[in-house]
């Protein structure tokens, strides 16, 4: 559990405050300012308070003052005002201000105690509601219209099983669509089987889709099921179904006319009973036309089709997304959920993201991991945002319901884009902090950092696409795959 934050001029309050409730178990920090404890909490080094105690006049910025501040930066943090001006001006302002509780002095300590207890126990249960809301939420979320019609699609097609076709840019959400129909169809209790036809070389695709017998080829030393197999009963999710070699187009098409298909190296006719949603970001209509994607195939597959709409089709959603992504990323890693201030939140409805939802959600972990405070500001923002807002100035105009950058949101993004001085005396900065400190790992603190820094600002510049990703950092593929798997990123 986080400590007890006592604030308070008079150090006989917070000595007393502190001793009580350490007999109780609960650990405290204490501050005789308020500032003192706003740069805590912007300094971010620790997970913050569970509970804040604070006295209302104090030198400099008053605890109602503090209130506000911090009820903007963290409004799940119970704050128990207390004060020796017992008058009904103070008491209303405190709870207007969001206060859990108001404690007059001089109080009763046991009752002190016990009222920190209560803001502790809400406490908890807020954390712990939260990560159930986060464990609980849907497998997507949209408030845009063009989501609501997919939602509404995937609800009519709930007790069907007809194939379908998802299309949409690359990070849009595909395979999270052709999971949620599964999930709402029929065949929900059967397996969910996917698998990107792109990412496997062609020689080996007709081996992972239909299996193979033993001896079918040089190094089948066993019988292998293929997709279709494991998918018995269940889905078949083709991800990236318009890079699919055009012999294997032939062999899927007559899966799809007549269910059944050979293993490689097979004799006996299998019988496939998989319901098949095929995914593209390509134009199949275009594809058909070149010649490289079957026609028959095409219209097979194109029985129902869903439309993803680009993240910049749907910037209503950016909020709803972003602080879902934040939150979860802050449940990963075990640390304070980040937020965004409004020119932070409006400057990311104002980029395009073409990595679409996926290049957001790689964002908000970036953040968790880099933002220097609690609440992220436009110039903590990863600088492909910042180069891309700078060179798209002035914003385009606001889709229906969308929310844009009134002019002290763009004048900061355009101040946040400009040529930042050098990184390398941040770095040093940076090292000087930490060996201040006393620390003895800041060789490996900040190597970590700043590899991360570099695999992250690479994967969404190439929409997660990691060998080309390892290619323009100059690095092999194993050495990225290596660093992923140290540095926790997947």
């Amino acid at each position: 559990m986080k400590p007890i934050w006592i604030v308070d001029d008079d150090p006989s309050i917070r000595f007393v405050l502190e001793k009580a409730l350490a007999r109780e178990g609960l650990a405290t920090r204490s501050f005789d300012a308020p500032k003192a404890v706003l740069d805590a909490l912007a300094d971010g080094a620790d997970e913050g308070p569970q509970v804040l105690v604070s006295d209302i006049r104090m030198p400099g910025t008053s605890g109602l003052k503090l209130l506000e501040q911090v009820r903007r930066q963290r409004p799940g943090l119970p704050v128990i005002i207390m004060t020796a001006y017992s008058d009904l001006d103070s008491a209303v302002a405190a709870f207007q201000g969001g206060a859990f509780e108001y404690l007059p002095k001089p109080f009763d300590l046991p009752k002190a105690v016990e009222l920190i207890r209560r803001a502790v126990e809400e406490s908890l249960r807020e954390e712990e509601q939260a990560a159930e809301a986060i464990q609980s939420a849907p497998e997507i979320l949209g408030q845009a219209p063009a989501m609501q019609d997919v939602f509404r699609a995937i609800g009519r097609l709930s007790q069907s099983h007809v194939t379908v076709l998802i299309t949409g840019e690359s990070g849009t959400g595909k395979e999270l669509v052709a999971r949620a129909l599964h999930k709402h169809s029929p065949r929900a209790g059967g397996p969910f089987v996917a698998i990107n036809t792109a990412a496997i070389p062609k020689d080996l695709l007709e081996s992972e889709l239909f299996g193979h017998e033993r001896g079918a080829f040089t190094g089948a030393q066993a019988q292998r099921r293929g997709r279709f197999e494991q998918a018995e009963g269940g889905t078949l999710f083709l991800d990236e179904i318009g890079d699919m070699p055009l012999e294997l187009q032939t062999r899927l098409l007559r899966v799809l006319s007549d269910g059944h298909y050979y293993r490689v190296g097979g004799h006996a006719p299998l019988k496939a009973n998989v319901r098949v949603i095929a995914a593209t970001h390509q134009n199949l209509e275009q594809r058909v036309r070149e010649g490289v994607f079957r026609e028959d195939l095409y219209h097979r597959l194109n029985v129902i089709r869903l439309r993803l709409p680009p993240l910049r089709e749907r910037r209503e959603d950016i909020p709803l997304l972003a602080r879902f992504f934040l939150q979860q990323s802050a449940r990963q890693l075990a640390v304070e959920p980040k937020r965004l201030s409004d020119a932070a939140l409006a400057a990311l409805q104002a980029f395009d993201f073409p990595g679409n939802v996926r290049q957001l959600e790689n964002l908000c972990h970036w953040l968790t991991v880099m933002a220097p405070a609690q609440v992220v500001e436009v110039k903590d923002l990863p600088p492909e945002v910042l180069q891309g807002l700078a060179a798209a100035q002035p914003a385009p105009a606001a889709a229906p319901g969308g929310s844009w950058p009134q002019p002290a949101a763009a004048a900061a993004v355009a101040a946040a884009a400009a040529p930042a001085p050098g990184w390398e005396e941040g770095l040093r900065a940076e090292a000087q902090r930490l060996l201040a400190e006393g620390r003895r790992d800041v060789w490996d603190t900040l190597t970590q950092r700043f590899e991360r820094c570099l695999i992250d600002a690479a994967l969404q510049t190439t929409h997660g696409r990691r060998i080309e990703a390892a290619q323009r950092l100059g690095i092999g593929r194993n050495t990225i795959t290596r660093k992923l798997q140290e540095l926790g990123m997947g």
